[in-house]
């Protein structure tokens, strides 16, 4: 079983200020169903916006939609999406002490940070805006309320289209990584036979955690140089950095898929 996983914005969806290759979301769709890949899509997009992402772009229906940062899985069939209630069992059992509303009420008050409206907001979640230019700061002060009380992950990340940061909490065991390796084990599938495709922030743990790795030619550079530092400690980490010129495609999302994807072998020519 091969995968093929990617994030949404800036990876596969040409959404960024950086100019698309026409063509490449088709290029894409044929070429994953000509490989008979499973696709899982690994986003911080909820259900809805995901939705509306596939009807804007025309991105083809994955095959496990892993959304809300790896907070929700789902899987698409005939009949539409059905969630994974067995993920919903797991996070609850291996993280106890997750509480989306203890969390909320620990960080009240903290200057700088603003909770993203309820809708970014679920079970397993609890994100917020934060004043990027103070980041630090802000880190600082929620990671004295927080740390190691709500069996919690931080990750934050940066919107270069909008300036904002974006702080998510969730259970340890809920991330994009760990819903990544659970879906993998899953279909029977080892972390190399797991391709990653990425390009901000909240990537960085699916990107060093052993699957085969990608980051998109228009990647932040505060995701290439923590990754190249995880690298450099981990040389056994498997990573792809697009470059463009492959085909003919500029290496710019969906390009920077294609790319990958054909370096590890999940695409070839010879099919």
């Amino acid at each position: 079983m091969r995968i093929l996983a990617t994030d949404l914005d800036r990876t596969l969806l040409p959404n960024g200020s950086w100019p698309p290759d026409p063509g490449a979301i088709d290029l894409f769709n044929e070429l994953t169903e000509k490989h008979d890949v499973l696709v899982v899509y690994v986003t911080g997009r909820n259900l809805n916006l995901t939705e509306n992402a596939i009807r804007e772009f025309g991105i083809r229906y994955p095959h496990v939609l892993i959304g809300d940062v790896g907070t929700s899985i789902r899987k698409y069939e005939q009949d539409g999406w059905k969630s994974h209630d067995g993920w919903v069992t797991h996070v609850k059992q291996t993280s106890p002490r997750w509480d989306a509303d203890a969390v909320r009420s620990a960080v009240a008050g903290v200057d700088g940070l603003t909770e993203q409206e309820r809708e970014h907001c679920g079970l397993f979640k609890q994100s917020y805006y934060v004043d990027h230019d103070r980041s630090e700061a802000i880190l600082k002060a929620v990671d004295e309320r927080v740390k190691d009380k709500f069996d919690e992950v931080v990750v934050y990340s940066f919107d270069s289209q909008t300036g904002k940061g974006l702080l998510d909490f969730l259970p340890q065991s809920a991330t994009k990584q760990t819903a990544l390796e659970y879906i993998a084990d899953e279909f029977g599938a080892s972390k190399s036979d797991v391709v990653f495709c990425g390009d901000s922030g909240n990537d960085v743990f699916p990107l060093t955690a052993g699957f085969s790795g990608v980051l998109v030619r228009n990647a932040d550079e505060q995701l290439v140089a923590g990754v190249k530092q995880a690298a450099d400690a981990h040389p056994e980490l498997k990573l792809y950095f697009a470059k463009g010129g492959f085909k003919g495609l500029n290496g710019f999302y969906t390009s920077g898929v294609i790319e990958g994807a054909y370096h590890y072998g999940i695409f070839c020519d010879s099919v």
